[in-house]
């Protein structure tokens, strides 16, 4: 059971004295993050790729770059790069730099893009949106495949004739992951063709994606794919804190605003406190409170979901850095080896 953090890199404004962090400032604090995260243990930190104001990181490749050199034994992903947008050659070219830099340890989580900013800014019609993808996810795979690469092209790009694509990975093959919504549709995409796979698990009850996972493993099994070698992954919103009520108290005021910034811009209802204190309930989807109450909610996650890694979303809306700082390290040093040990164990009671 791997576990590990994910961020935007938000630059929202600070609830209790209204400043805005500089896009500059909160991207060399995250490297500190990433840093610290290796330091306690975690397997994976990822970042996620946004073209709008209050998220500072448009190049994740970049920003995970800057922390490869001063980590030894975490994994760096993108979380999500936003593939319909971009350009997969330049991508793979990327995410294979950041390989060398780390020595093998780069991924890449490939999505769609809940966030549209990007499909204007580089030139892209929405109503192309499920092509896209699609389509550049066929090369980003042809180019994880060999040196030279012949891809025939299609409507949005280009072929390619027998062209090299350097640097090559210091991995045999650049993981990609292909991360979801919760769609059937992408879970069956995913399956299909042998990826890995992100649940962003936000709302509701986590519990509801266990039909979404065995559908994934089915539609691997039937494409010729071992199933049982292919990880799941979670991304949900969470913090850790010594106790509960601190913890609780200390995420909710800057989530609250988050949440209700993208829910106006989205047609949802206004996220208030009991909203919040439902989602951080045991069966909801918030992983808020002390190491042992976010172990269990992990725990449970992946005896009744499936997932073999769990990436806590933290913060959702700025936060002080010291308090991030805090609950990375009581992820890696207290939630961490309670889950691995616990599921380590209930793992050798399945095979009994």
């Amino acid at each position: 059971m791997e576990i590990g953090v994910t961020t935007f890199v938000e630059t929202t404004p600070d609830v209790r004295t209204g400043k805005v962090i500089s896009h500059a400032e909160r991207l060399r604090e995250v490297v500190e993050e990433i840093v610290l995260a290796d330091q306690v243990g975690l397997d994976v930190f990822g970042v996620g790729e946004h073209h709008r104001k209050d998220y500072a990181a448009s190049s994740p490749a970049v920003l995970l770059a800057a922390a490869a050199s001063q980590t030894k034994r975490i994994r760096l992903t993108s979380a999500v790069t936003v593939l319909s947008s971009d350009d997969p050659v330049r991508v793979f070219e990327q995410f294979a730099m950041l390989d060398g830099i780390s020595n093998g340890r780069a991924e890449i989580m490939a999505g769609r893009g809940s966030f549209i900013e990007s499909f204007p800014l580089f030139g892209y019609d929405l109503k192309d949106y499920e092509e896209l993808f699609d389509e550049k996810l066929d090369l980003l795979l042809k180019l994880c495949e060999s040196e030279k690469v012949t891809w025939s092209g299609g409507k949005h790009r280009p072929a390619i004739h027998n062209l090299g694509v350097y640097p090559r990975p210091v991995q045999d093959r650049l993981p990609v992951w292909i991360g979801s919504g919760g769609t059937p549709e992408s879970v069956i995409r995913a399956g299909l063709l042998g990826l890995p796979l992100v649940l962003a698990i936000i709302g509701g009850s986590p519990v509801r994606f266990a039909p979404l996972v065995q559908l994934y493993k089915r539609a691997a099994a039937q494409a010729g794919h071992d199933a049982s070698k292919l990880a799941v992954a979670s991304h949900s919103h969470g913090f850790v804190a010594e106790d509960t009520d601190t913890a609780a108290d200390k995420f909710f005021p800057s989530t609250q605003q988050a949440m209700n910034v993208l829910g106006r811009e989205r047609g949802w209802g206004y996220y208030d406190r009991s909203a919040f204190d439902a989602a951080r309930s045991f069966d909801g989807a918030l992983y808020v409170g002390d190491p042992e109450t976010v172990a269990q909610k992990i725990i449970h996650l992946r005896k009744n979901v499936g997932v073999t890694r769990f990436m806590l979303h933290v913060p959702v809306g700025s936060m002080p850095h010291e308090d991030v700082m805090r609950a990375i390290e009581l992820l890696g040093k207290e939630v961490a080896p309670r889950v691995r040990e616990e599921v380590s164990k209930w793992e050798a009671s399945q095979q009994e």
